[in-house]
Parts: C-alpha cells; sequence; structure tokens
C-alpha cells in the first residue's frame, strides 16, 4: 500500500502503521523531518529521480515522496463498537452503501476522522476500498480511522440494532436533520452517489433523515452530505 504526497506520508508516520519504504525525490532537501521519521520506525529509505517517482506514483500527484506500507488493515464492526467504548462514548459510526467513488470515500474517511467518528463500514463488493488513491484525497486520514469492510451492509446495520445503535439514512424524503436527535449510540448511513440508500436497507433503519434543500439543485455529493451530518451530530454532542 502506497501513501503518495506530503501530507499522507506525514500522517502515515503519525500513525501506529509499519512503514516499510520511503521513497524521496533524490536532491530534494525538505523532506529530512519525513526521512528522519521513517527511519526511526525501521524503514528503509530510497532516493530516486523523477521518473522513477512517478512511474511509482501511476498517476498520483507525489510531491517528491511515496511511503510503501502493508496492505490496508480492516477491521469489524465489532472493533468499532469497542473503540468507541474504550473511550468512554457513544458510538457514532458512518455507514457506506455502494460508494463506489474513490474520491468520494476518501473525502468521506476525512471528514469522518476530523468529526471524531469511531469508524466507517464499507462493503466488500460494490464499493470503493482503501487505496493510494483513497488515502492522498482523505489526506492522510485513513491511517487514523477504523474502516470495517462487510459482506452485507444490511447484516451490519442488524448487528448495530441489536447493540441497542440508532440507525438513520440519509434520504431526501426524510425528516429535517435538524430535529433528529444524537445523543445516544448512532450510525448514519450514506447511499451511493447516483441511486442513495437502497430501500431495503432504508426499510432497517430506525428513520430518515434529510439536509433542507433550499436552491434549484435537488441533491448534494456524497460526501458534502456526510460532512454536513456528521457536524450535526458533532454540534449536538458538543452542546451537551
Amino acid at each position: 500500500m502506497l501513501s503518495v504526497g506530503k501530507n499522507a506520508v506525514r500522517e502515515l508516520l503519525d500513525s501506529d502503521k509499519k512503514i516499510e519504504k520511503l521513497y524521496v525525490l533524490k536532491g530534494a532537501h525538505d523532506f529530512d523531518r519525513l526521512v528522519e521519521g521513517a527511519r526511526k520506525k525501521g524503514a528503509r529509505v530510497e532516493f530516486c529521480d523523477k521518473r522513477a517517482l512517478d512511474r511509482l506514483a501511476d498517476g498520483l500527484r507525489h510531491q517528491g515522496v511515496i511511503a510503501e506500507s502493508a496492505d490496508f488493515a480492516y477491521c469489524s464492526v465489532d472493533d468499532l463498537l469497542s473503540i468507541a467504548r474504550q473511550r468512554g462514548e457513544k458510538a457514532f459510526i458512518v455507514i457506506l452503501d455502494g460508494i463506489e467513488d474513490p474520491h468520494n470515500l476518501g473525502s468521506i474517511l476525512r471528514v469522518a476522522e476530523c468529526a471524531g467518528a469511531h469508524g466507517v463500514v464499507i462493503p466488500s463488493r460494490r464499493s470503493a476500498s482503501v487505496n493510494e488513491t483513497v488515502i492522498r484525497i482523505s489526506a492522510g486520514a485513513a491511517n487514523h480511522i477504523a474502516v470495517a469492510k462487510v459482506g452485507n451492509v444490511n447484516d451490519a446495520i442488524r448487528q448495530l440494532k441489536d447493540e441497542f445503535v440508532n440507525v438513520y439514512c440519509a434520504d431526501m424524503d426524510g425528516d429535517s436533520v435538524y430535529d433528529a436527535h444524537f445523543d445516544d449510540d448512532t450510525a448514519i448511513v450514506i447511499g451511493s452517489e447516483g441511486f442513495g440508500v437502497k430501500e431495503l436497507t432504508a426499510k432497517l433503519c430506525d428513520g430518515k433523515i434529510a439536509l433542507p434543500q433550499r436552491g434549484k439543485v435537488n441533491s448534494l455529493n456524497a460526501s458534502v452530505a456526510c460532512g454536513i451530518i456528521c457536524y450535526e451530530v458533532v454540534r449536538q454532542r458538543s452542546a451537551k
């Protein structure tokens, strides 16, 4: 797994993940701290010319530095609940129902981590997975937030409800998000870019929430909608 670019590499170094190798542009002098940090973590450092870095980055903007680590380690839904319990907090989980664009997934991981979510759930099929693009778009947040990959999103929702987690899905026909209450254990389901949350998945949820629309465009990008909802959770919990 590659972390491409300064921010992604910096966040990887700040995480507890093991780094195998750091590739640095030959002759560059502004990566000394990254090189020192990588060596402290036991990584090998290789100085390369720009063409070698370009090939390695495969079209991504590397800014002269790339880090190589083990493949992304997914966790379970139980792990996400354990993280919340260990922090002594009410659970806050984001569930993605078919987000296929890696740019959207990266943006959602970034906002979920910034909002203090305990993790994100993604399906193993018909969904973007965590890769180099996702890590770059997340600005390295993917190295700090737990991601559970599940065989079936509906089964994950049932499991959370069995643990008394309130599950809400984002839906244009739902009640205003500002009328919902997120004080207790909460999971938010965000649907795919083109089709929203699947009908059966929506029926499993405890309620539907919507963002008020005032303009002529009738929908928001999935990652933008997720960000607004996540920060409504933050706002309500911070007010207590």
